[in-house]
């Protein structure tokens, strides 16, 4: 069995965001957390230090390869720490503190479906689980290897070698990639073609166009196309019980699709090698604006009436006063409207002056003339912050400060209401449980029918207390999306930590039906057991 621990000339963090030689020094983290602390007005001033690679203490290993799979499977140190957990703030307050109480204990790197194919066979055979890993960056649990008894081990079956756009149908606009690519290698093959994926999410550097589809990430687009669901052409699996592979069609209305079961299915159901996406030229012309409104609900209004229009801005992002405020957009404490189209075929200026004008009538003001062909400087902002954000994540760590995040969407007819009631308790929770913090919401994406609401809480934590505080916060937030009747997630994806309430959510007719045909494509539960169905 090898080990890949030098192979690599760059390595990912095994415990927080980025690669290692991204991590700020110690001196670089205090400046930083000083400016939090005068920002926020809480924050530790002793700086913790992450855990380090040599002073970990894993569990050994319980498996070890067959001689046909000991090329392709490690049991090296930094690879099982790395695969043992995803991003979520429960998994960094773990990882930060070197507790790694059940990592993989073995990573499987599979170059080729046939050897998919033998490393599923093989964990059925030695009764062991198979947890589908793409980039890692999952924030609900949903890659951690934490099993119910009688399971012999935990194999993480990296996809990230299957990472080439395999062919190209210039003619019908559509690329088959294999689906452990990440968002810039797929992006750089497809660039040769003149054509893009345009999905971004804010994992894109990262996670893989596998990942994507399994948890139904949201990507660039806040209107229209929202989700990577409405990229996907075909898709090919491989299953325990066989290979998986739909049919290439613009549409169809052949009973229910195939492609539906597999898009969301967080790898229960069997193991993403590929897919046909629908991709397009790159876009030539774009055309940008920061609108500001003076409060969040005229701002939503705004943003109903765009959704409502026709014109499918690409970017429709609605901040409250205090995140516009907290990234730098809008410093005047206004809710701010990063709004922005592109196409690849026409000049956009008529689109932004009709969705000016709709602003205009909900009382948004443009103290910035749109722009074409470049970014605004409060879109400019924004999406600074946004691409820094889970980076900060690990300072925030250091300083003993609680950053989470949760998301859901709800019907306009319910909107205002929904934002009132989960804002009240979820900030009630914050202070009962942390003593302070600070609670900001922006939509995401938009729809004719409603909106995507995106809460951001910060708080301090007890050291040593995070992570029943977490829970405690959690739990909260959760209830009152739920009771509100929202969605436990809009684009985040189940995973463990959002099981229980994923589980009243589903009908019942539809959880037995997931039950019964978990049961036939996987009659062992090897996969991802825990995620979506208990075993």
């Amino acid at each position: 069995m090898r080990s890949v621990t030098g192979a690599a000339a760059r390595r990912l963090k095994f415990w927080g965001w980025g690669y290692e030689d991204q991590q700020p020094n110690p001196d670089q983290v205090a400046d930083a957390a000083a400016g939090i602390r005068a920002h926020l007005g809480f924050g530790a001033e002793d700086i913790e230090r992450p855990a380090e690679l040599a002073n970990l203490e894993l569990p050994p290993p319980r498996l070890a390869p067959p001689g046909s799979l000991e090329e392709i499977c490690t049991g090296g140190p930094y690879e099982r720490a790395a695969h043992a957990y995803g991003k979520s703030y429960r998994d960094l307050v773990r990882a930060f503190r070197g507790e790694f109480d059940h990592p993989p204990d073995l990573v499987a790197r599979p170059r080729d479906e046939r050897e998919v194919a033998a490393v599923l066979e093989w964990c059925g055979e030695a009764g062991a689980a198979a947890i589908p890993y793409g980039g890692g960056t999952s924030v609900v649990g949903g890659v951690e290897p934490l099993l119910p008894e009688g399971y012999a081990g935990a194999v993480s079956v990296d996809l990230k070698a299957l990472d080439r756009v395999l062919d190209v149908d210039p003619v019908s606009r559509a690329a088959r990639i294999q689906a452990g690519a990440t968002g810039p290698r797929l992006e750089e093959q497809l660039r040769e073609h003149g054509l893009t994926l345009r999905h971004f999410p804010q994992s894109f550097e990262y996670s893989t166009l596998g990942g994507w589809i399994a948890t139904r990430a949201g990507g660039h687009f806040a209107t229209l196309h929202t989700h990577i669901d409405d990229f996907v052409e075909a898709v090919r699996a491989i299953t325990p019980s066989g290979e998986w592979e739909s049919r290439r069609l613009p549409g169809s209305g052949a009973g229910p699709s195939p492609d539906r079961l597999l898009i969301g299915s967080e790898g229960i159901l069997g193991v993403i090698t590929e897919a046909w996406m629908r991709v397009q030229e790159r876009p030539r012309f774009r055309a940008s604006a920061g609108v500001r409104f003076d409060s969040f609900e005229r701002g939503a209004e705004a943003v109903r009436a765009l959704a409502q229009s026709g014109l499918h801005p690409s970017n429709c992002r609605l901040l409250d006063g205090e995140e516009a405020a907290l990234t730098g957009a809008a410093p005047d404490g206004r809710a701010l409207l990063v709004l922005g189209f592109e196409s690849a075929d026409h000049p956009l200026d008529p689109w932004m002056e009709r969705a000016a004008e709709l602003c205009r009538d909900f009382g948004g003001e443009l103290p910035e003339q749109a722009r074409t062909g470049e970014r605004g400087s409060s879109e400019g902002a924004w999406r600074d912050a946004f691409l820094r954000a889970p980076y900060l994540r690990d300072t925030f760590l250091a300083m003993a400060i609680l950053s989470e995040t949760f998301e859901t969407a709800v019907t306009w007819d319910r909107f205002d209401e929904f934002v009132a009631g989960v804002r009240k308790r979820a900030t009630a929770a914050l202070h009962e449980v942390c003593g302070a913090g600070t609670l900001t919401c922006r939509l995401t994406h938009a729809y004719p029918d409603g909106a995507a609401p995106y809460f951001t809480l910060l708080a301090p934590v007890r050291r040593g207390s995070e992570l029943d505080q977490w829970g405690e916060v959690k739990r909260a937030a959760s209830e009152a999306v739920l009771a509100a009747s929202g969605t436990i997630t809009h684009h985040h994806a189940v995973g463990r930590d959002h099981r229980p309430w994923y589980d009243r959510q589903r009908p019942e007719p539809f959880a037995a039906a997931l039950r019964a045909g978990k049961a036939t494509l996987d009659p062992q539960a090897i996969l991802n057991p825990g995620v979506l169905l208990d075993p």
